[in-house]
């Protein structure tokens, strides 16, 4: 297990490498000048070219990103300019707040996706399957940033249950039960998507298991269904899973940066925002390169449970 797991990281680094050189192209193709940016009402043209030597900007393409490849492997993403702090130190504070509020979504839409799609597998054509059906179809249909205005008008601006946004109360709070109630919103329509696909493909997986010879005769010996089910059936159909509840974590990180906006969350996703409109170019770039990596540790995790789940891949 050690060998494919080494195997496995040794083949995610030439895909780190090739995210560094497609952020690095992004962010040099964004139109406009970084240095006028940040200057605003002092952009002289000699303030300009000062600012632009001090980034390394009057450089060549080639020679910024080699210089900013060597700072990257030394653990060092630069500076912001507008928050004058080091862009690792606002990152990591961030993603810790994005990664509450994936984590919550990923287990919300594993564990109702799971059922959802068990249920609709065991009751196919019945009435379970078909309310199970029009549900995950609304559910992946339905903009995630649409679902989250209604939710907010719903259980916040009529009812008032919940709050419109923040992490924390603005006065008191700050323990564990203030931080889910503020949660609750945006990791119920963070998971809507996910929810959908992984109820479909378990109903998919769990039905392609059901019929297979050793499921009848399961059933004929007299074991019960629930056990059928339980045992006989779901780990079989779970290695057929595992991936794409991988890849939903990564769609999850990725649709955090629109839910964050819409419900005023501290995490990466409102930080690349407000760091794209002020043209801070580094802090861009740290963000979507921390995004996208953990993007490729997930499915790198989900393919290790699933070698755990079913040896013969190995």
């Amino acid at each position: 297990m050690v060998p494919y797991i080494a195997k496995r990281l040794l083949a995610a680094v030439p895909v780190l490498f090739g995210l560094t050189i497609i952020v690095f192209l992004i962010m040099a193709m964004i139109p406009g000048d970084p240095a006028t940016a940040i200057l605003g009402s002092y952009a002289t043209p000699e303030n300009v070219e000062k600012l632009n030597r001090a980034l390394g900007l009057d450089k060549s393409l080639p020679q910024q990103y080699l210089i900013w490849l060597g700072n990257l492997l030394q653990g060092d993403l630069g500076r912001s300019y507008t928050l004058n702090r080091p862009v690792l130190d606002e990152v990591l504070e961030r993603f810790s707040a994005t990664l509450i509020l994936a984590g919550a979504a990923l287990l919300i839409c594993s564990l109702a996706g799971l059922l959802a799609g068990i249920v609709s597998a065991v009751r196919q054509y019945g009435w379970a399957d078909k309310i199970i059906t029009v549900l995950v179809l609304v559910g992946i249909s339905t903009p995630s940033f649409w679902l989250g205005l209604l939710l907010i008008l719903i259980f916040s601006v009529s009812l008032r249950w919940l709050p419109v946004s923040g992490m924390y109360a603005i006065y008191g709070g700050g323990d564990l039960p203030d931080l889910l109630y503020h949660l609750t919103l945006p990791a119920l329509t963070l998971s809507a998507v996910a929810t959908g696909v992984i109820a479909r493909l378990t109903r998919t997986a769990m039905l392609e298991v059901l019929r297979q010879d050793y499921i009848r005769t399961a059933r004929a010996k007299g074991l019960k269904e629930s056990r059928v089910i339980g045992k006989h059936a779901f780990k079989p159909a779970l290695v057929n899973i595992v991936p794409v509840i991988g890849i939903q974590a990564g769609f999850v990180i990725g649709g955090a940066v629109y839910i964050e906006t819409v419900f005023q969350w501290p995490g990466i996703g409102s930080m690349l925002v407000t760091a794209i409109s002020t043209r801070d170019l580094l802090l861009v770039q740290g963000g979507v390169l921390v995004v996208a990596a953990a993007y490729v540790l997930f499915n790198l995790v989900a393919d290790v449970v699933q070698t755990l789940l079913d040896p013969r891949l190995r």
